[in-house]
């Protein structure tokens, strides 16, 4: 992670923008999803501005510093060669063969699981050196042997990686791995040895880099930090090469801001967070923006407990907080107008609905007596002021979220009414995103924290935010993605299986089976999908649309400007 369609009023607006945004040269609404097919018809040459809410904290794909989204979507997906890619298909989406390949990966699973992999002959890097079977076995090596690693679920089940024959990388497992389509591209992606094997992978990405093996590259000083990431075309690219002279993500971290920048054409294109002061706005139209929403997305948006600290190493705290909030009401203020009204009832993003038992939280509704007998029994009592007290310490912890998201904010303040009601005092303690993901969340600095998980790949993923071995800590150098400390000996055996099983019917039951006890524990609590929402000038030409695993810019090299 970096986390059936129904009808409903949402449903209603979202095929009326899809069929807007079909009919307008802009684009399609949702459902082009290649970046390999063509852009001959598509205008050359023009420069491409997007505004980016977040900045990456680094560009060290596999570092514990690469939290954030943004990053993979700006700069990781546009500039490095991946086996598979995730697509629409149908109603759905799946992985799809990218061009690094000639054919299908082959699968032997007896006596043990063994990938083979064959190199596209003209797969090369930027500066015209040939993708190898070594870039492939270096990935595996850093993920799996080094430490500070941002997550090394799957790459810790692999054996060995055979380089042997420079086209043909053989991948043994020593357990299986289920989402094996994931590995060597994914969160990562292919680096290139040759310029990195040998050396500090962290310092020598530290202010970017100039390599590339997807359609785009960024060139020296490409990426000017707290301001813009910059890419023009790989020249040495296989594929599909970009129309567009350069794409230019400037980075507005204050949401507001970023939509008026938008609307004053300061930009071109926003993927923003959906904001309450926004929302009316973007419902009225926009003259001369295409607009796409969704709520089937790879999103989670949660309250994440530290389960190692207190006060919410306590399971019943935890499950207090639960009956002391009104879910449906936060949910109604923050999306209400966009016909997302219910909160999440599980751990899984709604785009992977089969894997979830989808009211797993249900049970978890405002209610003051379940809050008071649970506190009870763990030992507080409620102090002439109303707030629960245990020792001669007040009930009072600090949330932290990301500084600038106004829906975040708002979130909060709805927050601490609610739990204020119910005997718990909250205060903010924002960061800056690149600090929260990069360093608070994986070194544990926090009691509770408000943010999104995001899907990097088709398949559930919560081994790797809920297995113990997961768990950062000093010794490991705070690699591990399981910042909520997550320490729950069933769900780590459920999920190990799910990771494991390659039979997917029983990986969708044993994943399902484990959303009510992470219910009954609730390690964390969910609160909505986090709806996508892609604006887009018409000028843009080329099959703009949302892809909620990839975001909305790995087929940029597909796009052009019209005049």
């Amino acid at each position: 992670m970096r986390h059936v369609r129904h009808s409903s009023p949402f449903f209603v607006l979202l095929l009326a923008l899809a069929l807007l945004a079909a009919a307008c040269g802009g684009g399609g609404g949702g459902n082009k999803s290649s970046n390999t097919g063509s852009n001959a018809n598509v205008p050359a040459g023009g420069t491409l501005v997007i505004g980016a809410e977040q900045e990456p904290d680094c560009m060290d794909w596999i570092g514990s510093c690469s939290g954030a989204s943004w990053g993979y979507w700006t700069a990781n997906v546009t500039t490095t060669p991946r086996t598979y890619n995730v697509v629409k298909k149908g109603a759905g989406f799946g992985y799809e063969l990218s061009n690094l390949l000639t054919g299908e990966a082959e699968l032997k699973t007896s006596p043990q699981q063994v990938v083979t992999y064959h190199i596209n002959p003209q797969a090369k890097w930027s500066d015209g050196q040939p993708i190898t079977a070594h870039d492939f076995k270096y990935i595996w090596d850093q993920v799996a042997h080094g430490s500070d690693i941002y997550d090394t679920t799957g790459y810790a089940n692999i054996q060995s990686v055979d380089d042997s024959n420079p086209s043909t990388p053989v991948v043994t497992f020593k357990t299986p791995y289920a989402d094996w389509k994931s590995l060597f591209g994914g969160q990562y992606g292919l680096m290139p040895s040759h310029l990195l094997e040998g050396k500090d992978r962290d310092k020598e990405t530290a202010d970017g880099y100039t390599w590339s093996g997807g359609p785009w590259m960024m060139p020296a000083g490409g990426w000017q930090k707290g301001s813009q990431i910059t890419l023009v075309p790989n020249p040495n690219y296989w594929g599909t090469k970009p129309k567009l002279d350069k794409i230019v993500f400037r980075i507005i971290t204050d949401t507001s801001a970023e939509f008026q920048a938008f609307k004053a054409n300061e930009t071109m294109m926003i993927y923003p967070q959906p904001q309450p002061d926004a929302v009316d706005q973007v419902k009225a139209g926009v003259p001369g923006v295409n607009q796409f929403f969704t709520d089937q997305t790879g999103n989670l948006e949660a309250l994440w407990f530290h389960n190692g600290k207190a006060p919410f190493d306590d399971v019943k705290v935890r499950q207090a907080w639960g009956y002391a909030l009104d879910r449906p009401a936060i949910v109604n203020r923050l999306f209400g107008p966009l016909g997302v009204k219910n909160p999440m009832n599980t751990i899984n993003p709604t785009i992977l609905k089969d894997y979830a038992d989808a009211t797993a939280w249900s049970k978890y509704t405002l209610d003051q007596s379940k809050v008071n007998q649970l506190m009870t029994s763990a030992g507080w009592a409620k102090g002439p002021d109303g707030i629960w007290a245990k020792g001669g310490q007040k009930f009072t912890v600090a949330i932290r979220s990301t500084t600038g998201n106004k829906r975040r904010e708002l979130t909060e303040q709805i927050l601490q009414q609610q739990l204020q009601a119910a005997g718990f005092q909250l205060t903010i303690n924002n960061a800056k995103s690149s600090d929260l993901f990069g360093k608070i969340l994986p070194q544990g600095d926090y009691q509770v924290a408000l943010y999104a998980q995001v899907l990097t790949s088709f398949s559930p993923t919560n081994c790797s935010i809920q297995c113990s071995q997961n768990i950062p800590t000093a010794a490991n150098k705070f690699s591990g993605q399981n910042w909520g400390r997550i320490n729950v000996p069933e769900l780590t055996t459920l999920y190990t299986k799910v990771d494991n099983e390659l039979d997917e019917s029983a990986r969708m039951a044993d994943n399902k089976k484990a959303d009510p006890i992470a219910a009954d524990n609730d390690v964390a609590l969910p609160i909505d999908p986090l709806p996508n929402i892609l604006l887009w000038s018409k000028k843009i030409a080329g099959p703009v649309g949302d892809n909620p695993i990839m975001g909305p810019f790995f087929n940029s090299n597909l796009w052009g400007l019209n005049k």
